[in-house]
């Protein structure tokens, strides 16, 4: 079977599908039919631009058919105005309640993230969910352990993460890593993966961004997504697949306080070659 097929009855023949083609694999002349390039099938990255741009809906992919995408809609998306107040309003949540978080919320978070970008369309960013509260609370102790490694072994490393005080809360009772939270979520992907710290980067936020539609809360787990990539018990923690490594972490749970406030931030520093 081909790559993709057109429906010579509906199609408009403007070439709109090889104009957006990121590969440039399809083959359209004004007033032809377009078909696939020569070893079209191998360089397609899956981007799915040809389905969506077709003014028509003539054009179905091998492996995205018309009908498994559905219909923009121009009318439902956010204004200028709106987008601000959506993106403003995010907070990274630190104090969370003290409620599990329905396995079904977490599996919808990790759904949207997937439509991330990522390069090439690789979609290589995979998923570790962590609710167990005794796990958790594992890999926050592991996290600490680094701490003290850091203090005797790399002082000036120490200081920059500010180890010291990490482990005293700790010692006092706090969980300063992992805040106590609910539900983690880490991505990972494969160690050569030269694409792979954007990719999980920026599915991450979206997934973040995504849950506080959902009523929950996120924040960046840094200290432990430092710590998986340079202390090797926290790496053996977190069970990874042999070859693939931790590129992010976000602590997930339902907010205790509300924020009813916009808070400002620094005037962007901008440099226009115009």
């Amino acid at each position: 079977m081909q790559l993709f097929s057109v429906n010579t009855a509906t199609c408009n023949r403007d070439g709109t599908c090889a104009k957006v083609c990121p590969l440039g694999i399809i083959v359209w002349k004004e007033g032809v039919i377009p078909v696939p390039a020569t070893d079209a099938a191998r360089l397609c990255i899956r981007c799915g631009h040809c389905v969506a741009v077709c003014p028509t809906g003539s054009f179905n992919h091998r492996d995205m058919p018309m009908t498994a995408c559905p219909p923009a809609r121009p009318g439902l998306p956010m204004d200028e105005v709106e987008c601000e107040y959506f993106l403003r309003a995010r907070r990274s949540i630190r104090t969370f309640r003290d409620t599990p978080v329905e396995q079904e919320k977490l599996a919808r978070l990790i759904d949207i993230a997937r439509y991330a970008p990522s390069g090439r369309n690789s979609q290589e960013a995979r998923w570790l969910v962590i609710g167990d509260r005794s796990e958790l609370r594992r890999l926050s102790s592991t996290v600490i352990d680094w701490m003290r490694w850091l203090q005797e072994n790399e002082p000036v490393t120490a200081r920059r993460y500010n180890a010291a005080q990490l482990v005293e809360r700790w010692e006092a009772g706090w969980d300063v890593i992992l805040r106590d939270v609910p539900a983690l979520i880490v991505t990972y992907a494969k160690q050569e993966s030269r694409s792979a710290p954007a990719t999980c980067t920026l599915a991450l936020c979206y997934l973040e961004l995504a849950a506080t539609t959902l009523g929950l809360g996120g924040c960046w787990a840094g200290y432990l997504n430092a710590a998986a990539g340079a202390f090797a018990p926290l790496a053996a923690a977190l069970r990874l697949p042999s070859g693939f490594q931790c590129y992010g972490a976000m602590m997930i749970g339902y907010p205790r306080f509300i924020y009813r406030r916009l808070p400002t931030r620094r005037t962007p520093v901008i440099e226009w070659r115009m």
